[in-house]
């Protein structure tokens, strides 16, 4: 619910701090005094569109705060979002919007940056505005669907995915056989690539390999005298390393027993002497094995050749030839997957049978709620004035799967007793579309979860009524904000007394000069200022005796008297 707002330097309101409470509330104001002002702030709190023209004259800025409660199932929305709702007093939840002089609007959610977007989604949850107007959506199949669906208590989230993987499946069925030649072609392309590697064989590490096994082979004669060239000069040659190694050791340990500090030495040529031996065979035994063996060079040659073709001609590094093979194999399985037409109209089959479930399940949930529906706005009709009027409601098989289901609703009238009910949109008399429209939000919202908006604003929807209807509106409107266990409130901007009187709060909005400049107000009124304006509302400025106590009559009645619960 709405539990506070303040406005600044909005429109033609300089400063207004209001609190709100469960029940009903009306909002009422000479014609021109700007009743719709606070919708209109509220709006823009919960993302509407606003430019410059909302920044009173004179003012940098315009700024709007809506405090409401936090519903219970918004908690995991706002977390994920990631506005903080422990910070906050009291479980409200803090609104706040300000737009420059420039048109430069920002927005806040619990005090951290939100978008407009943000805004909206929140709105759906926080708030249900009923304009005078309201016919109008009623005339247009999404809406009334909607409505519908709502007093079913139905959730087509699941419908509308179902329906799009279908889509999905179709797509990808049409696509596919539309595409026959090209795949083919593509098939053939990768296949015939694939057999030129094939061919190749190229194994991962290969390259490395035969590139260090041919640089061995090209150059074997030069290893060959290399190594032979280093064998003679450690062991064969006169004098040879070892041989020199060997004598120099041969002097310093005859020596050695008259100065210890030779020692060092001693060990050094020891361990210089057993090297010279390691390598020394290490070089014989390469030699024994060494072979240049001209038919393998001749071999690597050619492989290396291949490898060296196939790369260029794919514009790759050698070493990348295994990946590119594995990368065609892959892609030659996804395009034969792909254009399987069993596979796909198979996939096709079985996300039209999913969709037809969750469709199933939409339809009888809206032919139950129906009736249901219907029944309970006939009664309401009764009640406003419309006695012998009938309200039904048309469910039509749709043209094919639609992602809300496989029928659409539309609301039907008959105005009067004996007359046929017609859609909606060809009833003729406006007093009668504003007051069934008022039967409908009322009936709906009576029937709305607990995930339903608490706060529901009936902006003049009363318009085209009066006397002993007007009465009956507004002991409705006070049933509706008396319901939901003190979780919800209604606010009514009306020009009927009627209404007003029956209201648990009564605002006023009134405009004065101020200066060179005119401003807004508006003021909680109770006691003798509410009687004064119930009676203005009866006879006009030129309050009389007459319109004053007519005015407490009807306060007095609606205080006393208990809200009528509409016939089913």
């Amino acid at each position: 619910m709405l539990r506070h707002l303040s406005l600044k330097d909005f429109v033609i309101v300089p400063s207004l701090e209001l609190a709100f409470e469960p029940g009903f509330a009306v909002l009422t104001g000479e014609t021109g005094a700007g009743k719709s002002i606070l919708i209109d702030a509220l709006q823009l709190a919960l993302g509407g569109r606003g430019d410059a023209g909302v920044v009173r004259e004179g003012a940098a800025k315009a700024e709007i705060c809506a405090e409401f409660d936090t519903p219970a199932h918004l908690r995991a929305w706002l977390d994920e979002a990631g506005f903080d709702t422990s910070g906050t007093a009291d479980d409200t939840l803090l609104l706040r919007r300000v737009i420059d002089a420039a048109g430069k609007s920002r927005a806040w959610i619990n005090g951290g940056a939100a978008t407009l977007t943000q805004l909206r989604e929140l709105a759906d949850h926080l708030l249900d505005i009923h304009g005078q107007h309201a016919w109008q959506g009623l005339t247009r199949p999404a809406a009334v669907r909607e409505l519908l669906d709502g007093f079913a208590g139905l959730d087509t989230a699941p419908l509308a995915r179902a329906h799009a993987a279908w889509k999905q499946a179709a797509e990808a069925l049409q696509k596919a056989q539309g595409q026959q030649a090209d795949a083919q072609r593509e098939r053939e392309r990768l296949a015939w690539q694939i057999g030129e590697l094939d061919g190749l064989a190229p194994a991962e590490g290969e390259w490395e390999e035969l590139n260090a096994e041919h640089e061995r082979l090209s150059h074997g004669q030069s290893l060959i005298d290399a190594a032979k060239s280093a064998l003679d000069a450690l062991d064969e040659a006169e004098p040879s390393a070892q041989s020199l190694a060997g004598g120099a050791l041969d002097q310093l340990e005859r020596v050695l027993d008259h100065d210890a500090r030779l020692l060092p030495a001693v060990q050094a040529l020891r361990d210089v002497q057993a090297q010279l031996q390691d390598a020394s065979h290490t070089l014989s035994a390469y030699l024994h094995k060494a072979d240049l063996d001209p038919a393998r060079l001749a071999e690597l040659d050619e492989r290396v050749s291949a490898w060296m073709t196939l790369a260029r001609r794919y514009r790759r590094q050698p070493q990348e030839l295994p990946a590119l093979l594995a990368q065609w194999r892959a892609e030659l399985a996804a395009l034969d997957a792909a254009s399987d037409p069993a596979k796909l109209e198979e996939a096709l089959a079985a996300a039209r049978k999913a969709f037809d479930a969750e469709a199933k399940t939409a339809t009888k949930a809206r032919k139950d709620a129906a009736p249901r529906l219907a029944s309970a706005v006939t009664a309401a009709m009764q009640q406003l004035g419309m006695a012998g009027g009938r309200f039904d409601i048309a469910l039509n098989a749709t043209d094919g799967p639609q992602s809300y289901g496989l029928e659409s609703a539309e609301f039907l009238v008959a105005g009067h007793a004996g007359s046929t009910p017609r859609p909606l949109a060809k009833v003729a008399s406006g007093g009668e579309l504003s007051r069934i429209a008022l039967a409908i939000a009322v009936t709906a919202s009576q029937a709305a979860s607990d995930s339903a908006p608490g706060t529901l604003i009936f902006d003049e929807i009363d318009v085209g009524i009066g006397g002993a209807v007007a009465e009956t509106v507004g002991r409705l409107m006070k049933q509706l904000g008396h319901a939901a266990d003190g979780r919800r409130q209604v606010l009514a901007v009306t020009h009927l007394p009627q209404v007003a009187a029956c209201a648990d709060r009564h605002l006023v909005v009134a405009k004065a000069l101020q200066g060179a400049s005119t401003v807004s107000s508006v003021s909680p009124v109770a006691g003798e200022a509410r009687v004064a304006e119930i009676a203005r509302m009866l006879g006009g400025e030129r309050l009389s005796s007459t319109s004053l106590a007519h005015a407490q009559e009807m306060l007095d009645a609606s205080t006393t008297a208990q809200p009528r619960k509409a016939r089913s």
